[in-house]
């Protein structure tokens, strides 16, 4: 399927498909006010959980009763801001832009562990107060999985009890494999891309996240995915850019001229140094255990 198609949100599933697909399905339904008319908004990543929620909700509600919000940011990459609106595309679902100022937040710019947090209040309350009135929402949904909700370092997930936003994955029990493969099953574009957390992840908790540690962050990855690297982080650790990669890409990027356009791109970006890490990619390889803490 090409970027330009709008793939087919009924398509027949079998069974083994299908009945996760309904229980989603239910939990949308059953969660949306009773007898409204309204449509359901969907915080929208361009990431597999998101888009299978984007898909299912408007395979349950029709395109119309749906609406994909996106928030945009400086910790959002450009590129994958450009995916986010191609995978909406192939789905056919309607798209609000929406900007977020999370930045603004002294404690997000601190980094904490517990940044997240206040990145998806940032989101929802946009959500609420700039987005809903305007476009009809009577409910907002997020891509949680019943992976995530088991992790007891998601922050974010607390902002969107804050707000009362559905998780309408994790309610139905789906986690992580059952997601891609009802992806795959409904011919999601986005249905293996790999995990794209947001930009500030790559800096370390407790250092600075500013637009300019973000920009370097971006420029380095953008370079190394012209390179070929698909998926890559690099980790800001001030002069020094950390470059993860799949083990299976690790010979490639030692190759002399390859580790000669690797450290290039590094070096454009604006770090003095690049360390191509043997460990491969680490997801949440900042994270520091979480301790309560006041939000208000």
């Amino acid at each position: 399927m090409s970027q330009t198609d709008v793939m087919d949100v009924h398509a027949p599933l079998p069974p083994a498909l299908a009945e996760p697909a309904d229980a989603v399905s239910r939990h949308i339904v059953a969660r949306m006010p009773l007898g409204s008319v309204g449509r359901l908004g969907v915080a929208f990543s361009g990431g597999v959980d998101s888009g299978l929620l984007l898909a299912l909700a408007i395979r349950t509600l029709g395109a119309e009763r749906v609406l994909a919000v996106i928030g945009v940011s400086p910790s959002l990459a450009r590129d994958e801001l450009h995916g986010a609106r191609d995978v909406a595309a192939a789905i056919g679902a309607p798209v609000v832009e929406v900007a977020t100022h999370e930045g603004d937040h002294p404690r997000y710019r601190a980094n904490g562990p517990d940044r997240c947090f206040f990145c998806k209040d940032e989101l929802f309350t946009r959500i609420t107060d700039e987005v809903a009135g305007r476009h009809g929402l009577v409910a907002v949904a997020y891509g949680e999985n019943a992976d995530d909700a088991r992790r007891p370092d998601r922050p974010g997930a607390r902002a969107a009890t804050n707000h009362h936003v559905l998780r309408p994955l994790a309610d139905a029990g789906l986690g992580k494999s059952d997601v891609r493969a009802l992806a795959r099953g409904l011919r999601l574009p986005n249905a293996d891309k790999p995990a794209a957390p947001c930009l500030a992840s790559r800096i370390p908790h407790f250092t600075e996240v500013d637009p300019a540690r973000l920009a370097q962050v971006e420029a380095a990855e953008q370079g190394l995915r012209r390179l070929g690297f698909g998926d890559c982080r690099v980790r800001h650790h001030g002069e020094v850019a950390r470059v993860e990669l799949p083990e299976a890409d690790l010979a490639r990027a030692m190759e002399p001229a390859m580790r000669s356009a690797v450290h290039g791109v590094g070096t454009a970006a604006g770090f003095r140094f690049v360390a191509v890490d043997v460990n491969g990619i680490q997801s949440g390889a900042f994270t520091l255990p979480l301790v309560p803490v006041n939000h208000g």
